[in-house]
């Protein structure tokens, strides 16, 4: 996934921790072994590299990843898709790294004809996805949050009663520290240094993960510059553009990681606006951070998010 991963864990009582750290670690590399668009021999790369018109099968966790997200790019109206691979391999953003100049017209039109989450049909009895043929999936904003799941479901499995599970940022905490305190954690501050967020003014706010992960998309980091233009690497699938909108970072809390990382795409890409309507509609925990005209930052939050911080 090009990134690391940490854990925060109580062990249970005579546990083997090297067992339990290689078992975090198989776990994660049965996802990046599925879902990796980086990864040529990768079930993901496998599915987008198939002949028109096959029916592929996937294995389970692949599957499922995928159904959920086609179900989202659905209840989006197309915000979410998991098909907006060739937009974002098109802008620089994926794994075949280009120029950093916004493509032409005639380029931007032939990504945009391959992307589409209606393209691709769905055998749930037999766990197959339909490819049509130039459809490109890119699960890059569902992977991770799923990867976060597999080793909490790994240590929940182990008998592991508390825990911090870190995939590149993407969070999921479970149980008490052993003083009985809840797990904290700080939402890193729009234009902190990289990597380097370790003192009190690099952190927007801290909170608390009882049974709750969290996930936090911004464009901040990864973007490039053209013409005195900034691009984003959010790219929204309705326009095939990086979405152009004031939003710094968007922070997502959800009963699992999945939902989490998806859900901070979505908002990022739907606006502060068209995104907090979404989210009071269906109950999304969500903390807006907006530019504002003077260059500072400016907090939004839902409901959902106001209530699950107090």
């Amino acid at each position: 996934m090009g990134t690391t991963w940490s854990v925060n864990a109580v062990l249970p009582a005579h546990a083997d921790e090297r067992q339990i750290e290689h078992g975090i670690q198989a776990e994660v590399d049965r996802v990046v072994a599925q879902m990796s668009t980086y990864e040529p021999d990768s079930d993901l790369s496998r599915f987008n590299r198939a002949p028109a018109g096959t029916w592929q099968a996937l294995p389970p966790e692949f599957y499922g990843v995928l159904r959920y997200a086609l179900s989202l790019a659905k209840d989006s109206g197309g915000a979410y898709d998991p098909t907006v691979g060739p937009l974002v391999n098109l802008w620089g953003f994926g794994p075949d790294k280009r120029p950093r100049d916004p493509p032409g017209a005639a380029e931007l039109a032939a990504a945009r004809a391959r992307v589409g989450w209606q393209r691709i049909k769905l055998d749930d009895a037999n766990h197959r996805a339909f490819q049509p043929g130039g459809v490109y999936v890119d699960l890059s904003s569902v992977a991770k949050g799923f990867g976060v799941d597999q080793v909490a479901r790994f240590l929940d499995s182990r008998g592991v009663k508390a825990y911090l599970v870190e995939v590149g940022g993407e969070l999921r905490a479970h149980g008490r520290k052993p003083d009985g305190s809840a797990w904290h954690v700080g939402i890193e501050r729009p234009g902190a240094a990289s990597a380097a967020v370790d003192s009190v003014d690099e952190v927007g706010r801290i909170v608390s993960l009882d049974d709750k992960a969290i996930a936090t998309s911004g464009g901040y980091r990864h973007f490039f510059e053209s013409g005195g233009r900034f691009y984003s690497h959010h790219i929204d699938p309705r326009t095939g553009n990086p979405v152009a909108h004031r939003v710094a970072s968007v922070s997502i809390l959800a009963g699992d990681c999945m939902h989490a990382d998806s859900l901070g795409t979505t908002m990022t890409v739907l606006g502060p606006e068209e995104g907090m309507a979404y989210a009071k509609e269906h109950g999304i925990a969500v903390l807006f951070v907006l530019y504002t005209a003077d260059g500072r930052f400016e907090e939004r939050t839902s409901p959902a998010f106001a209530a699950a911080v107090k």
